[in-house]
C-alpha cells in the first residue's frame, strides 16, 4: 500500500502522547503562564499507553499528529515525538490568534482530513472533543491513561489555548 492510500490515525498530543502533570502548575496560577506552560513540554514523559497505541496503529495507517499546542510550538513538538521514537506523520498545530474551543478546532482539521481520506480513529483525552468527533461519525479512542487535569481542560474549552 501507498501511503496516500493508506486510512490514517490522528493522535492529540497533551495527555495521549505526552504526560503534562508535571507542568500544569503553570495553568494553576493567575493569570495563567502560558509561557511557562509550553516552555516545559520538551520536558513531558511518553505515556506508554499512547505511545504503543501510535506504534502499532502505523503498521496500517498514516499517522496524523493534532494538537492544540500553538503553532510556536512546532520545533519543540518535533523534536520531542522525534526523541520518543514515533512515526513520522503531519503535524497540525493551532493558528496563531486562534483560540476558539479544541473541540472546534480538532473537529475542522478532522473533517478536512476526512474529506479525501479515511480517518481510521482519532485518539483523544479531551471528551468535548471526544464527543464532538463522534457526533461527527468519526471513530474515537478515548485516552484514559492519563490522570484528567480540570485546568487543562478548563484551557482547551474555555481559553482556547492547547
Amino acid at each position: 500500500m501507498t501511503g496516500d492510500l493508506r486510512p490514517l490515525a490522528v493522535f492529540d498530543l497533551d495527555n495521549t502522547l505526552a504526560g503534562t502533570a508535571h507542568r500544569q502548575h503553570f495553568l494553576e496560577r493567575r493569570p495563567r503562564d502560558w509561557e511557562g506552560f509550553f516552555a516545559a513540554a520538551p520536558d513531558d514523559p511518553p505515556l506508554e499507553e499512547g505511545v504503543a497505541l501510535c506504534r502499532s496503529a502505523a503498521g496500517e495507517c498514516e499517522v496524523v499528529y493534532l494538537t492544540g499546542r500553538p503553532e510556536r510550538c512546532r520545533r519543540d513538538t518535533l523534536d520531542w515525538l522525534a526523541g520518543q521514537g514515533l512515526p513520522e506523520g503531519t503535524l497540525h498545530m493551532r493558528r496563531p490568534r486562534d483560540f476558539r474551543p479544541a473541540r472546534v478546532t480538532k473537529l475542522e482539521v478532522l473533517r478536512r482530513l476526512g474529506a479525501d481520506r479515511e480517518v481510521r480513529m482519532l485518539v483523544d483525552d479531551d471528551v468535548l472533543v471526544c464527543d464532538a468527533a463522534e457526533e461527527a461519525g468519526f471513530t474515537v479512542v478515548r485516552a484514559r491513561w492519563a490522570t484528567p487535569s480540570e485546568e487543562l481542560r478548563e484551557a482547551q474549552e474555555r481559553e482556547g489555548r492547547t
